[in-house]
């Protein structure tokens, strides 16, 4: 029997496994929101409960502990900052998954995965910023 032995395996290797919920972790931590396959959503919420986590203790150490899996500096700044001053007086449950249908291509069952009181202004803002930015360099490049 196979009683609470690890995690879905999502049929990637270890390494792939590994890199994939980092990278699905920083999105999520960024954009507060991310729309994933109903597997991967549950997965990633142990991901990112723990990395709140670390967020909360606010030590040193598990700043660098949460650099070394997230490698990306705007997330742990955005992890150890805003989230962790949300989230002092929450002891878990960080994440929310909910059911989103199922994908068209190959009927795979979707979720959306999203942070409990999430900024609805989060998603997307990186985005608009660099549109932003274009849109100004464009229209500075024309006229000069």
């Amino acid at each position: 029997m196979r009683h609470r032995h690890g995690a879905r395996k999502l049929n990637r290797t270890s390494s792939h496994r590994k890199a994939m919920f980092s990278n699905m972790a920083v999105s999520l931590l960024t954009h507060e929101q991310i729309t994933t396959t109903l597997p991967k959503a549950k997965e990633l919420r142990r991901v990112a409960d723990k990395m709140i986590t670390l967020g909360k203790h606010g030590t040193l150490h598990a700043r660098r502990r949460a650099h070394s899996y997230l490698r990306d500096d705007g997330a742990v700044s955005k992890l150890f900052g805003v989230l962790a001053e949300r989230y002092k007086e929450r002891s878990g449950g960080y994440t929310r998954v909910m059911k989103a249908g199922f994908r068209y291509g190959d009927s795979a069952p979707m979720a959306v995965i999203e942070l409990v009181d999430r900024d609805p202004d989060a998603k997307g803002a990186e985005d608009k910023a660099r549109h932003a930015l274009e849109a100004e360099a464009e229209g500075s490049g024309e006229a000069a």
